[in-house]
């Protein structure tokens, strides 16, 4: 549901003119697959982008929808073709071996395999495909560099920059560093390849998550880390960071009355971030101009804040401006 302009979320035919597609989608709607066996064939994971979105399944493959103006739909371009109204859906080809995990950036797309190897297509001219140069892709093809070789368990995009980690613990970044966000690897404001970045004190890392300007990281203990530029979590004395910085426990909720709480899953948006406690509490902090953060106000919030939500919060995904979470009731 939302702005279909590039049919970004499927075509789904006017009811006044049946040639044509509507531009926004207003309420849930269905959108049909090219699947062999529908009726076996279960979604696992989907992934939105600007104007592009993949679908993952669990045994036909990866599907991508919308703009593909710089190949982020892992097809050809084509000069001045019109996404508005359009009905493809492409099947991702060229991909070694089984997709396991998906991610949109604004503009481009990454694939993590079962065998721990990372693709990407898309625009790259900020670094963010990886693939050691800054143009555009529309085959995936797989990342080198210093992630060769190495079994990621996670990949992370959000904007125009990307972090993945390994079954180490690792954690690797390439794409813009306009806001310090790869400094530690770079003086430029670009990496266009992956680079294992040298974090010490961090434990080992279970997760990673992108924002605009920012990102966190999430470690085996269940400890936050953030960095970037923003409104980071730890006051509003801390809005820039080269390193990563440890949002205290005790904000999560953790005391020496609750020692066992811990965060399980972080997020973040284009300028805030959530993280998921093991007890499915919501906690929010960032911008908050147009109400995304669900705290009852528009106003910024700096450090986590505990939402309200009826039943318990299983998974949470955050938009530009919005976020969506999804819990269980118990009647």
């Amino acid at each position: 549901m939302g702005l279909n302009s590039d049919s970004q979320i499927g075509f789904h035919r006017s009811r006044q003119d049946r040639t044509k597609g509507y531009e926004y989608v207003l309420e849930p709607s269905p959108v049909p697959l090219p699947l062999e066996k529908p009726q076996e064939t279960r979604v696992l994971q989907v992934s939105c982008g600007r104007a592009h979105s993949l679908v993952m399944t669990d045994s036909e493959g990866v599907f991508s929808m919308g703009n593909n103006a710089y190949g982020q739909c892992g097809r050809t371009i084509v000069d001045s073709e019109v996404y508005s109204g359009s009905q493809i859906i492409h099947r991702i080809e060229g991909v070694d071996s089984r997709i396991v995990e998906v991610a949109c950036g604004q503009d481009h797309s990454l694939f993590r395999t079962n065998k721990g190897e990372v693709y990407s297509c898309g625009w790259g001219v900020d670094g963010q495909t990886g693939l050691g140069h800054n143009g555009a892709v529309s085959k995936p093809t797989r990342l080198t560099g210093d992630i060769a070789g190495v079994n990621i368990v996670n990949i992370a995009t959000y904007g125009d920059f990307c972090l993945a980690v390994s079954a180490e613990g690792d954690l690797f970044g390439w794409g813009n560093s306009e806001y310090l966000q790869l400094s530690t690897v770079t003086e430029s404001t670009q990496v266009n390849v992956p680079k294992k970045l040298p974090f010490k004190g961090l434990g080992q890392i279970k997760s990673a998550a992108c924002g605009g300007t920012h990102a966190a990281v999430l470690n085996s203990d269940g400890n936050v880390f953030v960095w970037g530029y923003g409104i980071l979590g730890k006051g509003c004395n801390l809005s820039e960071s080269r390193l990563p910085e440890m949002i205290p426990p005790t904000l999560f909720g953790c005391s020496e009355f609750t020692p066992q709480v811990r965060v399980d899953r972080i997020a973040c948006g284009l300028h805030h971030f959530a993280a998921i406690t093991n007890r499915g509490e919501l906690f929010v902090w960032g911008k908050n101009q147009r109400g995304c953060l669900g705290i009852g106000s528009k106003d910024d919030q700096y450090f986590p804040w505990r939402v309200t939500v009826q039943g318990e919060v299983m998974d949470v995904a955050c938009g530009v401006d919005h976020m969506v979470a999804m819990t269980k009731t118990f009647i």
